[in-house]
């Protein structure tokens, strides 16, 4: 009886974590459109990629979830550069694109 509650709880807690990393990964995906949007790139795939989970302090010193993600863009439509985008609980902590070629106009 005892095995089968732990179970339960395991899978619950499980579900937990899945359904709020993915409202995360919305999160980050809508933000990261957005940042291309504003600095006239491309966003590559229309995708996220989970990339890092830590257990950080906020500014406010409460233990939240640090998920990072990368994404791929391009300036030109030729060349594919990176992206990473932080996260920090539901929250956007950073946005960082690798240097990019811009075109002449």
């Amino acid at each position: 009886m005892a095995n089968e509650i732990i179970l339960i709880a395991l899978f619950i807690g499980g579900f937990f974590y899945w359904s709020q990393f993915q409202r995360v990964k919305e999160i980050a995906l809508g933000a990261t459109k957005q940042h291309c949007l504003a600095m006239e790139v491309l966003m590559l795939d229309e995708y996220v990629a989970a990339s890092g989970l830590r257990i950080v302090r906020d500014s406010h010193k409460k233990w939240q979830l640090q998920r990072s993600f990368t994404f791929e863009f391009s300036s030109t439509g030729e060349e594919r550069y990176n992206g990473k985008i932080i996260m920090l609980g539901q929250k956007v902590a950073s946005i960082y694109m690798e240097p990019y070629r811009m075109e002449a106009i």
